[in-house]
């Protein structure tokens, strides 16, 4: 991976999680480290299928990770599923995206406050 692929891929997280801090993504990674993949993007693509599968695991886990299909355009299959699904990026490392979506009624993810917030 080259420099730039690294830095836009950190762009790409920022700009798909405005909602969450760094501190916040950070923890976020953390929980995620050990979850396997719960839904992969084929060479189809993004589909209207796949957003409702997305949304579904959202709704049951609220942090999954998506593996995208080698060949296709992550950050374009980022943006879809981001967008059909109101979630928020926590991190992309190479073909694998970490989606994270409070569960609406019963969150169980706790995310840290930052402390410019506690003030």
């Amino acid at each position: 991976m080259t420099a730039s692929n690294s830095s836009s891929g950190a762009g790409l997280v920022q700009r798909l999680s405005p909602g969450l801090t760094g501190k916040q993504r950070r923890h976020l990674r953390t929980l995620a480290h050990s979850l396997k993949p719960l839904v992969y993007v084929g060479q189809r693509g993004v589909s209207d299928n796949l957003i409702e599968n997305v949304q579904a695991q959202l709704l049951a886990h609220e942090l999954i990770k998506v593996k995208i299909h080698e060949g296709d355009g992550l950050a374009e299959a980022a943006e879809a599923i981001v967008a059909g699904t109101g979630a928020q990026l926590a991190q992309k490392i190479g073909h694998t995206l970490v989606l994270y979506k409070a569960h609406p009624k019963k969150p169980t993810i706790r995310l840290p406050r930052d402390a410019a917030e506690g003030s």
